[in-house]
């Protein structure tokens, strides 16, 4: 007997949606709300118990308690059991206190707080779960103090989101510092049921650095490498973007590393006005897309390389981008400045709302 689909509640649609996607819900309040857009769809019971891996009867208990309370219905209802006698807020005001000296460490782990409270390390971890506190987690911030913050990113983003026309839109940096590692033994390849393997030690050839401009319309990349990393080098570097990109007005995304402003710098911009200069912020290099690339080059050709000399490592580089210029495709800018500037506002670093 085929079921009629199931009638969801007004605006349940996008929270069960959201309920599907999200990283932070538990697996099985997911998959239920994935089995009722599921039953909204019209597919039958049969159906959503094979698609979600479930049975016939599992799909029919959670589209009935749907029915009766809503997306309320598919979470679990409290259980009979022994009141709790520890105080999950006493844990965590615990968690939030540095440890004392006598430990020598920086942070509490759940059987180091267990042991100094007294109480088992599974309870620790319950009202850590609970409160959503994570002591082993460390995350690093940086604010930006440009006082032309707001002009600076209005400007960028607008270049990305909406670039000039009959104009080119670049991203450009540099990578110093790139060594040219080799390993002490020849690399083990990849083998079935095994790994690549490489020695941890290793024999540094010298150092590289590559320029690089990112085209955003089309993804690709100019790159030029060099032994070191000065004004001089840069100023090499827009000469070669002269000879690249010829006729045309190019606009230029840059940090504000201080061989981009050198004298020398600004007075060769000066003699060629058809190279337009944007700074993003200070503290905000992440803006540049080529800093996207940049990691991709580092994780698919630079990290896992071996290098007998620098020589080596540079036609390594040029290879690569070779590559990545018949393969790729732009970098999609989806953050508008409004959305940016809103984040950027300072958060609070301590709260006493315990």
């Amino acid at each position: 007997m085929r079921v009629a689909p199931l009638v969801l509640r007004d605006g349940d649609r996008d929270e069960l949606a959201a309920l599907v996607r999200s990283k932070t819900v538990r697996a099985d309040v997911a998959r239920r709300a994935r089995m009722m857009l599921l039953a909204a769809d019209g597919d039958s019971n049969t159906q959503i118990a094979h698609t979600v891996g479930v049975s016939r009867p599992t799909v029919t208990l959670w589209r009935s308690r749907y029915e009766q309370a809503g997306i309320a219905g598919l979470l679990d209802e409290p259980r009979s059991g022994r009141p709790r006698t520890i105080d999950h807020a006493k844990v965590v005001a615990a968690t939030l206190a540095p440890p004392p000296k006598k430990y020598g460490v920086t942070h509490w782990s759940s059987r180091l707080l267990g042991k100094h409270l007294g109480i088992d390390n599974t309870t620790v971890a319950a009202a850590w779960r609970e409160y959503g506190v994570k002591p082993w987690r460390s995350e690093t911030f940086k604010f930006s103090t440009d006082p032309e913050l707001v002009a600076k990113v209005t400007d960028v983003v607008g270049l990305y989101l909406a670039p000039p026309e009959n104009a080119i839109v670049l991203c450009v940096d540099e990578k110093s510092q790139i060594q040219a590692l080799d390993r002490t033994a020849p690399m083990l390849p990849m083998r079935i049921g095994s790994v690549e393997k490489r020695t941890h030690d290793y024999v540094r050839h010298g150092t590289s650095t590559l320029f690089a401009a990112l085209d955003i319309a089309t993804g690709k990349v100019t790159g030029l490498c060099r032994p070191r990393h000065r004004h001089q080098e840069f100023l090499t570097f827009l000469r070669h973007l002269d000879r690249a990109y010829p006729e045309r007005d190019l606009h230029l995304v840059m940090d504000n590393y201080a061989t981009h402003k050198k004298a020398e710098i600004r007075a060769w911009l000066a003699e060629h006005p058809r190279f337009h200069v944007h700074f993003t912020p200070t503290s905000a290099s992440w803006m540049n897309l080529v800093e996207v690339w940049f990691g991709i080059i580092e994780r698919q050709a630079i990290h896992r390389g071996t290098f007998g000399s620098v020589k080596e490592l540079n036609a390594k580089i040029r290879a690569f981008i070779t590559g990545w210029n018949t393969r790729c495709a732009p970098f999609v800018w989806t953050k508008t400045a409004d959305q940016i500037l809103a984040k950027a506002n300072r958060q609070d670093t301590s709260t006493t709302d315990h």
